[in-house]
């Protein structure tokens, strides 16, 4: 079957059933429309598998793609798809990845959204496993498998717990109902890194938990250099630094325990460098918080 002919076969015929529903029939038992944002910039090596890995999932579904300025092949071969498929959608929008983010939340039509990497791949049941998660919280975050270069695979994530959430659940895979994201005014657009953790952050203090959903994975690349690992390292210290101007002191949220069970290699040392770096490096030259 060609591959523009087979989800949006499945999509009319859940059209047909809607339009025969008996009026009598409950309502909110009708499939969650859940919107996947992606923002990418010269991702033509991995766009395509991750719309691959999108438009099988299970309807209904849309996706929305958000360029910041591509140099390569990205446009092209997301156009391909939707030509292909009446749901995929591009749009071009430049600024930080809180700022694309926002603007593909503010096209999106679903009644949640669903937050992925240009270089990630969904497994085939992220999406049903995200509107299972969604019918009973508002906030879902699902399982993040790492992929690549076997020593960053191995690199734990360095928790930070407020009020008795993970507010460090990455964007890669995170879904929030529409509604609260217009409740707590969606990504602040200031944030070079860790635009993702001050969602969080504002969404459980203003009582919104995070549920987390182990069979909603996505398998995420790891950096593949050394020079972009560490790059990646030195930014999101820059953007823990940007959280603690806008939040104050955060340290009391994490778990030192956890942290010192933490298997120590030569690479989790040089992130940690890294991350010291941008840390201060923001500190002493980064752009003040506006307002």
């Amino acid at each position: 079957m060609a591959r523009g002919a087979a989800l949006p076969s499945a999509r009319a015929g859940t059209r047909r059933a809607s339009r025969n529903h008996d009026n009598r029939a409950d309502l909110t038992r009708l499939p969650l429309l859940i919107t996947a944002v992606t923002t990418v910039r010269n991702e033509a090596r991995n766009i395509a598998a991750l719309l691959d890995s999108l438009v099988t999932q299970e309807p209904p579904l849309e996706v929305i793609v958000v360029d910041a300025g591509s140099e390569d092949a990205t446009r092209d071969i997301v156009r391909r798809y939707e030509r292909d498929y009446d749901f995929v959608h591009l749009y071009i929008r430049g600024g930080t990845r809180g700022a694309g983010r926002n603007f593909g939340v503010s096209k999106a039509r679903g009644e949640a959204v669903a937050f992925i990497d240009g270089d990630a791949i969904a497994n085939p049941f992220w999406i049903r496993e995200l509107r299972e998660g969604l019918r009973t919280t508002d906030v879902v975050a699902g399982r993040t498998i790492q992929i690549g270069y076997r020593p960053f695979e191995d690199l734990e994530r360095v928790e930070l717990i407020v009020e008795g959430s993970d507010v460090t659940h990455p964007s890669t895979n995170l879904a929030y109902r529409t509604s609260v994201l217009r409740e707590v005014a969606g990504f602040d657009e200031w944030f070079v890194t860790a635009e993702d953790i001050d969602l969080n952050l504002r969404a459980v203090r203003a009582g919104r938990p995070i549920a987390f959903r182990v069979g909603a994975i996505v398998y995420h690349r790891t950096r593949g250099s050394v020079y972009d690992f560490l790059r990646q390292a030195f930014w999101n210290g820059a953007g823990r630094k940007q959280l603690t101007v806008k939040h104050g002191a955060l340290w009391r949220h994490y778990r030192p325990l956890a942290m010192f069970r933490q298997r120590t290699t030569a690479w989790s040392l040089l992130r940690l460098l890294a991350a010291l770096l941008g840390y201060l490096g923001y500190k002493l030259f980064g752009r003040p918080r506006p307002g």
